[in-house]
């Protein structure tokens, strides 16, 4: 039964209440998918200004969600329009310097964020926690939690309190699976692999790995998955695994000087290896800078393979080859939990591992006995 118009009642608002209406019949499930502008404004002979409106306001009201490149959805909920539904979504961190987000990692992280946000009418803000773990007031905002922290461990106990206080988050770039948080991360395995295997597609053997920690047993999540995949890779190939070939470079931060060490170390061993792959653009940057020094050409004398993707990366001499990690991909997924696939109860344990991309330049290259 289809909706009466009155003359007094704009079209926009007419074909808001006729998609409600729908929905409250059950003619429109949750996650169902409705037309396009363009098919609305066929549908009820009006423009695509105002077919656009009517979409816009029912994201608004919380009765619809949006999907760049996909289009938009009857929300899980649509009923869940009091000042419950989500408003605004934060960023929140602990005490990390602003120039911790200008790497690529967290940049097109929030890339991801912002798009999902403006998608549906959502604000986005970054909160930093403090020495006190202060999350902001209004207790149904959304919350993208960085656990990272820069010099201590994060308190796990005030993520039960949070949970216990039914705050909406969702962890990025570590996780808690024990707690049953939601997360999203980016496979660091696989990432590894994909780097390994690259260079071994080139025909090396002796492939040289530098990363950061204190020593293979104190590695972080990252970087000890990052080493994982290589040793898979090393494996499927039935290349032995040479300990001789593992740097472990201790610091806070990645820094270009890391790679150098690395670098220089690994071309210290009486058989060094014919490829290297640093854990990190900035590593890898260092890594090159090192073979520079010692006369020694890249690809041609030895490949270099970084992780990361930083910008700088297309510009240096060589190009250098990398991984890239995706993380617009990752804060895309971590709102559209929070938006679409929380419930009254929660949200059900949630992982998401973003697949990462290689990225192939001018740094790595075969051996070069088999030029």
């Amino acid at each position: 039964m289809e909706m009466e118009k009155s003359d007094k009642t704009p079209m926009y608002q007419y074909i808001m209440n006729d998609i409600k209406r729908k929905i409250a019949a059950g003619e429109l499930k949750p996650h169902d998918p409705l037309p396009t502008q363009i098919e609305l404004a066929k549908e009820y002979n009006t423009s695509e200004i105002t077919s656009r409106r009517a979409l816009s306001d029912l994201v608004q009201e919380g009765f619809v969600y949006r999907i760049r490149g996909k289009g938009s959805f009857v929300h899980d909920n649509p009923s869940a329009t009091d000042s419950e539904a989500i408003r605004v979504i934060y960023f929140a961190h602990r005490n990390h310097e602003v120039g911790t987000f200008v790497h690529p990692f967290f940049t097109d992280m929030f890339d991801g964020i912002r798009e999902v946000c403006e998608e549906n009418g959502i604000i986005f803000y970054m909160w930093d926690m403090g020495e006190d773990y202060n999350l902001p007031d209004d207790p149904h905002a959304g919350i993208v939690l960085l656990t990272l922290t820069e010099k201590e461990n994060f308190d796990l106990t005030r993520l039960t309190a949070w949970q216990e206080e039914k705050r909406r988050f969702v962890t990025v770039h570590f996780y808690y699976p024990h707690l049953g948080i939601p997360y999203v991360i980016v496979d660091n395995l696989t990432g590894g692999y994909l780097a390994t295997q690259h260079l071994i597609s080139q025909g090396h053997q002796r492939i040289g790995i530098v990363l950061t920690g204190n020593s293979i047993l104190d590695l972080n999540q990252e970087f000890s998955l990052r080493l994982q995949g290589y040793k898979l890779a090393l494996s499927q190939h039935q290349i032995p695994f040479n300990s001789d070939l593992i740097i472990v470079i201790p610091g806070e931060d990645e820094r270009v000087v890391m790679g150098e060490e690395g670098f220089k170390r690994l071309m210290a061993l009486p058989d060094p290896p014919t490829a290297v792959f640093a854990t990190s653009d900035y590593k890898a940057f260092g890594a090159m800078n090192a073979a520079r020094e010692m006369g020694m050409r890249v690809p041609d004398d030895v490949s270099i393979i970084g992780f990361d993707d930083v910008m700088l990366s297309e510009y240096s001499y060589p190009r250098l080859t990398t991984v890239n990690q995706n993380t617009r991909k990752l804060g895309k997924r971590a709102a559209e939990i929070l938006l679409f696939e929380w419930g009254e109860n929660g949200a059900p344990l949630l992982k998401d591992e973003i697949v990462p991309t290689l990225t192939i330049r001018d740094s790595t290259a075969p051996p070069s006995s088999e030029k």
